[in-house]
């Protein structure tokens, strides 16, 4: 004898999918933040002002190499569970350690460009991976 589902009014295909995703998306974000807090002296991603001197801590979630023709820069974003700044750094082609997934706290003069909080040579501290 075979079963019959009815189909879920009102819930679009893929819907539970997507609602077991946001799950793990705002438990990684809030592990996130919970490890910045623990990050003495660090203020929040969401609370940087424009033009304030602040340390953040945060793990990267990209960073790009940008070798061209004028001053080659390494660009990575830093995520907190509260939001993203964009960290840059002039003048260098490679930073060892600074990769995706990596740990780290930084400290620097945070300001506004484009909409977006963005930091230029910011000091960094590298952080122990999870796990380690």
């Amino acid at each position: 004898m075979s079963a019959t589902h009815a189909p879920q009014v009102g819930r679009a295909p893929g819907a539970g999918w997507r609602g077991l995703l946001a799950s793990q998306e705002t438990v990684a974000a809030g592990e996130e933040r919970d490890e910045a807090r623990r990050q003495s002296g660090c203020v929040p991603v969401d609370e940087v002002g424009d033009r304030t001197r602040v340390s953040v801590s945060g793990v990267l979630r990209s960073v790009v190499l940008r070798p061209s023709e004028g001053v080659p820069t390494v660009e990575a974003e830093l995520y907190d569970g509260t939001g993203a700044v964009d960290l840059v750094w002039l003048g260098r082609r490679r930073i060892t350690g600074i990769d995706p997934g990596r740990r780290v706290r930084v400290e620097g003069l945070a300001c506004t460009i484009k909409g977006r909080r963005t930091m230029f040579n910011p000091r960094y501290e590298l952080r122990a991976r999870p796990g380690e």
